[in-house]
C-alpha cells in the first residue's frame, strides 16, 4: 500500500527524500502548442473541432444558453442548493474582508503616493471536469472575482456526453446561484487558448485562473505573457503532521479523501509517533477497500507521491511540513495552534482534530484553489488580491519636486542617464535643481 520514509536521525534537506508527483510540463507545453495555435488562428471553428477531438462531443455553439443555466437551476436537488448556497454565503463573508482599500502616504509636503487597488478587467475562470464534478470550484474562482471588482466574468468547463455536451449542471446551477450568464462547454488547453486569444463567440480575456489537469497547467505556462495566469495547478496533495493525539482513522481519511481525486493525488503523513504510523496503515487498508473509488485511492496511495514520513520529533517533522510546502497542511498535534503558528510553507493550513481539508473544499469559508508542487514556499492561494493590480499614483507639486531634484539629477549621472536627470531641471530650473 503505501511507502514508508524514514528520515530519524538524518541531517540532510528533507526535499531530496520527499515524495512528489512526477509531471513533466515542460513536455506537455510543447504537445498543446499547435492546439492553443489552431485556437489562436481559426478561433470557434478550432474549439468545436478540438472538443469533438478530445471530448467525443460534437458542439454547434461552445456557448451554454442562458435557459439551460436556469433550467440547471431550477432542476437543482434543494439539498445541493442548501449546500452550494451556505458555501457561496461563507466564501463571500471571507473574501469580502481581504478586499484592499486605496491608501495614500504624504512623502513630503506637496508630495503624495497613493496604492490604489484596481480590479482586472476581465477573467476567464476554469472549472475541472474530468473524474469529478466540482461546483465548489465556480465558487472559489467566482466569489473573489466578484469581490475584487472584476466587471467581465466567464466561466468554462468541459463537456459532458451524459449531459448533451454541456458542463455538468450542477457546476451550470453554481453559475445561476453566483449570477454568471456568460458560461463556455471548453476544456482542457484550448480552453485557456480561448481566453488568451479570443475568438468569434469568446472575448479575450486578461486573465485566467483556476484548476485543471497537465494540459490546462502547460497551457497556461505557454499562453503566460499573453494572459494572466494564477498558477500552474498540478496533481492535488495533503500532508498531515501528526503525533500521538491524532486519531489514526480520521488521518487514514483525510489522506484517502484527497486520493480520490485522481490517481497521481498525494497523501502525506509526517509523524514522530510510529504506532501511529502502523495504525493509520491498517486503517487505510480498511477505508480505501470501503470507499466508492477504491481502484484510484489505492493507486494514488501506492504511488510516488504518496507515503508515511517518520521523523524523531514534532521539530523535524515542522522542518520536514515546510520543505514540503503542501497544498493543504493539516496539523493535528497536541498544541496543534502553536505549531501551526510555525508553518511557514502551505497554501492552506488545517489546525486540530476538527477542521479537516473536506471542510475547506467545500464550506470552511476558504479558497481552496492553492498552489502545488512545493510552489507554496514562494506563492498563495486563490483570493481577492489575484484579481486586484496595485497601481501607483504619484502627485508632487513644483515646490516639492524642487526639494528633491539635485538627488534625482545626481542618480540619473550615476547611471549614466543624463536625460532622466534633463527631465527633471526642465521643470525646476538647470543645475542641481536648487535654484
Amino acid at each position: 500500500m503505501i511507502s514508508r520514509i524514514d528520515l530519524r536521525g538524518s541531517q540532510d534537506d528533507p526535499r531530496d527524500s520527499l515524495p512528489r508527483a512526477e509531471i513533466d510540463v515542460a513536455d506537455a507545453t510543447e504537445r498543446v502548442r499547435p492546439i492553443c495555435d489552431d485556437v489562436r488562428h481559426r478561433g470557434t471553428e478550432a474549439l468545436i473541432e478540438l472538443t469533438e477531438r478530445f471530448d467525443g462531443v460534437r458542439l454547434t455553439d461552445i456557448r451554454v444558453p442562458k435557459d439551460a443555466l436556469d433550467r440547471a437551476l431550477t432542476e437543482l436537488d434543494p439539498r445541493v442548493r442548501a449546500a452550494l448556497e451556505e458555501s457561496i454565503r461563507r466564501a463571500r463573508k471571507v473574501h469580502s474582508a481581504q478586499r484592499r482599500q486605496d491608501h495614500t502616504t504624504r512623502v513630503v509636503p506637496g508630495g503624495t503616493v497613493t496604492e490604489k487597488w484596481i480590479p482586472v478587467d476581465r477573467v476567464g475562470l476554469y472549472v475541472p471536469g474530468g473524474r469529478a464534478v466540482y461546483p465548489s470550484s465556480v465558487i472559489m474562482n467566482v466569489v473573489p472575482a466578484q469581490e475584487a471588482g472584476v466587471s467581465s466574468l466567464a466561466v468554462t468547463s468541459p463537456p459532458q456526453k451524459d449531459f448533451g455536451g454541456l458542463p455538468h449542471p450542477t457546476i451550470l446551477a453554481a453559475c445561476a446561484l453566483l449570477g454568471v450568464e456568460e458560461v463556455y462547454a471548453v476544456g482542457g488547453a484550448q480552453a485557456v487558448a480561448m481566453f488568451a486569444h479570443g475568438t468569434e463567440d469568446c472575448p479575450r480575456a486578461d486573465m485566467v485562473t483556476g484548476p485543471g489537469n497537465i494540459w490546462v497547467a502547460a497551457a497556461k505556462r505557454l499562453l503566460k505573457g499573453l494572459i494572466g495566469i494564477d498558477a500552474e495547478a498540478g496533481p492535488t496533495e495533503i500532508a498531515v503532521l501528526a503525533d500521538h493525539t491524532a486519531d489514526p482513522d480520521h488521518v487514514a481519511a483525510d489522506l484517502i479523501s484527497q486520493a480520490e481525486h485522481d490517481v497521481v493525488a498525494a497523501s502525506v503523513l509526517v509523524t514522530p509517533d510510529e504506532a501511529l504510523a502502523d495504525a493509520v496503515t491498517e486503517r487505510l487498508a480498511v477505508r480505501a477497500a470501503a470507499t466508492r473509488h477504491s481502484e484510484r485511492v489505492l493507486e494514488a496511495l501506492a504511488g510516488p507521491q504518496s507515503g508515511i514520513v517518520l521523523v524523531d520529533d514534532l521539530e523535524q517533522g515542522l522542518a520536514v511540513v515546510n520543505a514540503y510546502a503542501a497544498e493543504h497542511l493539516e496539523v493535528i498535534t497536541d498544541q496543534a495552534s502553536v505549531w501551526a503558528d510555525r508553518v511557514r510553507n502551505a497554501g492552506a493550513i488545517f489546525v486540530g482534530p476538527h477542521s479537516p481539508v473536506s471542510l475547506g473544499d467545500y464550506a470552511a469559508g476558504s479558497n481552496h484553489v492553492l498552489p502545488t508542487g512545493g510552489c507554496a514556499c514562494h506563492s498563495g492561494g486563490l483570493s481577492v488580491q489575484t484579481f486586484l493590480r496595485g497601481v501607483h499614483v504619484v502627485e508632487y507639486d513644483r515646490d516639492a519636486l524642487a526639494d528633491v531634484a539635485h538627488h534625482v539629477i545626481t542618480l540619473a549621472e550615476a547611471e549614466d542617464l543624463p536625460a532622466h536627470g534633463e527631465a527633471i531641471a526642465a521643470r525646476v530650473g538647470h543645475g542641481d535643481g536648487r535654484d
